[in-house]
C-alpha cells in the first residue's frame, strides 16, 4: 500500500513538472518579437490594386493590424464591424490595416464586393511569418495586432474581436 502511494506520488510530481514545462512554453511561444513593429513598418506591400505602397506611413500612429484571410469566416465575419470602427476612430488617428494572407485575385475580389473602409494588404503566405512574429504561433487567423503610437504592441487577439473589448483597449490609448 505505501509502495502504491509513493508511486502516485512520484507520478503526480513528474505530471506536475510537465504541466509547467508545456505551460511555460506555450505562454512563451506567444511573445511579440521585440522589432515586429519595426519590421511590419518596414514592408512594401501591394494594396488591392496591386500597387506598392509603404507602410512606414503609418509611423507614429495607433495601428489596429488585422491578419485575414478570404477563405477564414470569423475574418470576413469581423470586417463589417472593422470597417464601421475605422469611421468611428479615425478623428482619432488611429488606423485600421487588412494583411491579407491569400492571394492578390482573391482579396481584389473581396474587396470588390465589400466595401471595406480601411486599406488592405496582400502578403501572401509570408504573412503569416509576419503573424509570428507578434506572437501567432499557432498561425491562426483572424489575427490582430494593437500597436500604440509609441510603436509598441499593446494587445494581441486571436480569433473573431469583441468589439467592446476593442473599444476599451482603444480608449487606454
Amino acid at each position: 500500500m505505501k509502495k502504491n502511494i509513493v508511486i502516485f506520488g512520484i507520478a503526480a510530481v513528474l505530471f506536475a513538472l510537465l504541466g509547467v514545462f508545456f505551460g511555460y512554453r506555450q505562454t512563451n511561444s506567444n511573445k511579440v518579437e521585440a522589432s515586429a513593429v519595426e519590421h511590419l513598418l518596414s514592408q512594401s506591400m501591394p494594396d488591392i490594386s496591386g500597387k506598392p505602397q509603404h507602410l512606414d506611413q503609418w509611423k507614429g500612429q495607433a495601428l489596429i493590424v488585422n491578419f485575414w484571410a478570404t477563405w477564414c469566416t470569423p475574418c470576413v465575419d469581423e470586417m463589417p464591424e472593422l470597417s464601421a470602427l475605422q469611421s468611428e476612430i479615425e478623428p482619432q488617428k488611429i488606423q485600421i490595416l487588412g494583411i491579407g494572407i491569400d492571394s492578390a485575385t482573391n482579396i481584389a475580389e473581396f474587396a470588390s464586393k465589400y466595401h471595406i473602409r480601411y486599406p488592405l494588404f496582400v502578403a501572401g503566405v509570408s504573412g503569416t511569418e509576419l503573424s509570428r512574429q507578434f506572437g501567432n504561433q499557432a498561425g491562426g487567423l483572424p489575427y490582430t495586432v494593437l500597436i500604440g503610437r509609441d510603436g509598441q504592441v499593446k494587445k494581441t487577439y486571436l480569433g473573431r474581436l469583441k468589439m467592446n473589448e476593442l473599444k476599451k483597449e482603444l480608449a487606454s490609448l
